[in-house]
């Protein structure tokens, strides 16, 4: 489970801007963001199933991922993870991109898919879900979006939350400079659980309270799950991309910025 906010060609300085909590098993072996060897792919990396959960390239793509709330999975599906690395390293437009996965979606477990490129301020949202019903690919237009375990902007309590509070910080700042590490320690790290009367109703009412939070931390007998990441990723309009995260690793929170300036074709 995942969920994040971001800023879509809304705003003087960042075309771009995502905040994105990654929730997951602590003792999911896991690399925190890097430079992916042999290649212009920059994100964190989970290393049992190989992919990521949110990746950019040197080029200014960008692609993020989150999984869809639903009480049955198949074993033997394909990695979600494997999404944005297979359009990072492709040529195509993220609608091009959006249309070839069409065929193959079936063989993945419900997912949540966001691939954009930024020079040519395109992006395009993705989903598999609900089941029975016909692939969902989306053009994402200007503005704030939430992208949660449901479709795109879904009104979940936490996802509606999150909105409310990321566009109040905004106000603050006006149209000037986000200081985003204030971001993320006002907004992504609330532990605040929604009325269980406002849960969707897809798995038990204790694991779904249990991540009605935008920050999850719940013990389970596979192991502590919940947020043990959040990333920053903001784009100016001068091309300066910076993505900042901070992570758990061996029970310890530490904290990485890399920044680079996109590729001019």
């Amino acid at each position: 489970m995942c969920i994040s906010v971001f800023m879509w060609q809304a705003h003087p300085i960042y075309p771009f801007l995502l905040l994105l909590n990654r929730d997951e098993y602590h003792n999911r072996p896991t690399k925190p963001v890097g430079w992916w060897e042999g290649s212009m792919i920059l994100g964190g990396k989970d290393e049992v199933a190989g992919g990521t959960w949110l990746a950019c390239s040197g080029e200014g793509k960008v692609a993020f991922v989150t999984n869809v709330l639903e009480l049955h999975t198949l074993p033997e599906a394909k990695s979600r993870g494997d999404l944005p690395i297979h359009f990072l390293e492709s040529e195509k437009s993220p609608m091009e991109f959006a249309e070839e996965l069409v065929k193959a979606a079936h063989l993945y477990n419900g997912f949540n898919l966001i691939v954009a490129d930024l020079p040519s301020k395109s992006m395009v949202y993705i989903s598999n879900r609900p089941n029975g019903e016909s692939i969902s690919v989306q053009e994402v237009h200007p503005g704030i979006h939430v992208l949660s375990n449901a479709k795109l902007n879904s009104p979940w309590p936490k996802a509606l939350r999150l909105e409310r509070k990321f566009k109040m910080q905004l106000d603050r700042y006006g149209e000037g400079e986000i200081y985003v590490k204030e971001m993320v320690e006002r907004l992504m790290k609330d532990t605040v659980k929604a009325d269980k009367g406002k849960l969707p109703n897809i798995c038990s009412l204790d694991w779904e309270f249990n991540l009605s939070s935008i920050f999850v931390q719940v013990d389970t007998p596979l192991g502590r799950y919940g947020t043990r990441s959040t990333a920053a990723l903001t784009v100016n309009a001068n091309g300066e991309v910076s993505f900042y995260e901070i992570y758990l690793e061996r029970n310890i929170w530490k904290e990485k910025t890399l920044n680079f300036y996109i590729e001019k074709s």
